[in-house]
């Protein structure tokens, strides 16, 4: 653990009160110590099925590591639903890990706290430069014009997960490639007694990515030019709406899933309970679940009409995860160096083939491993139709309250409560209300 005192003077709040500026933390010279050089702390975000999971593919690896360098690492491995909150108490306590996985959409916010170091130049050349990231990736490490946050560690993208014997039982003869076909299909597949669409309505972040998929294909932002929120536009409301309808009005979404949080929706479609899943790389957690993988396709995620492409074609945010380093860790070269083999091009294809993600290090993507059909999908999706989320000092303020808005909204729908455009205009005021005033 390490003193983050200094940084926490000015960083956020639990609160999600976040600083709009970065500010000073550390030892004089902004950095970190090398005080105990023999341990580091990690918190890796939860990958895989389980935590269990994810402990059986990161341990030998950290085994690796301290075998080379004589560092032991102490793993805790945290489930998103905590991990956000667990980084900002973090921030404000003084007690935190020395390396940490973060959200690459939260890069920008945890930026403006200060806490995090900076990759400069001079930090990059440790671990052997910039130029070995792929710059989509780069692209979601914080916030433009300002030097990363955090380095790439696994990139992905959303794609429809479909059970192939399920939907030639109905008669749905191709994954559908619009919304319209969905919807159109799930009336097949539900009239043979099937779930047709997965989701996690009680889950805030994948609400959020979802939802601004859905208002990039309507033309619309939840930010103006100028970063200020703007989450009650026309077209915004009809992106929400419209993706609350797939529960609402479609039947698309089995209203049990508004309760869903802990990726329920994955493990009902590993069982043959649903026909349809819109998830990030998803093959690895399918198979830790013991569903074959000649059972499913994978298929770009729908768009409004056509075919998926860049402006109202996309969609998928351009997902992934960061590694990050505390700017006030008191091993700041061992930290370095953990980094350094995490994002080595042998670590990379380990890790990322262990959880179907894709490397965002450039040599480690063109290995013949990351070839595959699946990885074809979630590579060209990046490649033409992914779009990042804005990198904005509020940004996590943004995921948690626009996130929950629609959870409260998925909600209301299962209690029978009707969804209109003028109670999802509500919905999103209120969310609107609780970003920082500018």
């Amino acid at each position: 653990m390490r003193n983050l005192r200094a940084a926490a003077a000015c960083a956020v709040t639990l609160s999600l009160a976040l600083a709009t500026a970065a500010c000073g933390g550390g030892s004089p010279t902004g950095g970190g110590s090398d005080d105990s050089p023999k341990t580091l702390t990690y918190w890796a975000s939860n990958q895989g099925a389980s935590v269990e999971v994810d402990k059986k593919v990161l341990q030998p690896e950290l085994d690796k590591f301290e075998k080379q360098t004589g560092i032991k690492v102490e793993l805790e491995v945290v489930p998103w639903s905590d991990l956000l909150n667990r980084i900002l108490t973090a921030t404000t306590s003084g007690q935190g890990p020395d390396v940490l996985n973060i959200g690459n959409t939260w890069s920008a916010s945890l930026q403006a706290t200060g806490a995090l170091l900076p990759w400069d130049e001079k930090n990059f050349e440790k671990i052997g430069g910039r130029d070995r990231f792929v710059k989509s990736a780069l692209g979601s490490t914080g916030a433009s014009g300002q030097d990363p946050a955090a380095v790439p560690l696994y990139s992905m993208a959303y794609a429809l997960y479909y059970n192939k014997k399920i939907l030639a039982d109905a008669g749905v003869a191709q994954p559908p490639a619009t919304w319209a076909e969905l919807v159109a299909a799930g009336k097949k597949i539900a009239a043979d007694g099937k779930q047709v669409l997965g989701a996690e309505g009680a889950n805030p972040t994948e609400n959020v990515h979802h939802v601004f998929v859905f208002a990039k294909q309507h033309g619309a932002d939840f930010f103006t030019a100028d970063g200020k929120p703007d989450f009650t536009n026309d077209n915004v409301v009809t992106a929400v709406k419209q993706y609350v309808d797939l529960m609402a009005k479609d039947k698309a979404i089995p209203v049990g899933n508004a309760e869903y949080a802990q990726n329920q929706s994955v493990s009902d479609f590993a069982k043959g309970k649903t026909a349809m899943l819109l998830w990030q790389s998803a093959s690895a957690n399918l198979k830790s679940q013991g569903m074959s993988e000649d059972a499913y396709g994978i298929a770009p995620v729908p768009v409004q009409s056509g075919t998926p492409g860049a402006g109202a074609q996309a969609n998928s945010m351009v997902a992934g995860i960061n590694l990050a380093v505390f700017k006030n860790t008191d091993n700041l070269s061992g930290a370095t160096e953990f980094v350094k083999f995490m994002t080595s091009d042998a670590e990379q294809k380990i890790l990322n083939q262990a959880y179907s993600s894709i490397p965002p290090v450039g040599a480690a993507q063109q290995d013949p491993a990351f070839n595959t059909p699946a990885n074809a999908v979630l590579k060209d999706t990046l490649a033409k139709s992914a779009v990042a989320l804005p990198q904005v000092a509020d940004e996590s303020q943004f995921e948690t309250a626009v996130g929950t808005a629609v959870k409260e909204l998925f909600a209301d729908v299962a209690a029978g409560r009707p969804v209109t455009e003028a109670s999802v205009k509500s919905a999103l005021e209120k969310a609107q209300q609780q970003m920082p005033a500018k």
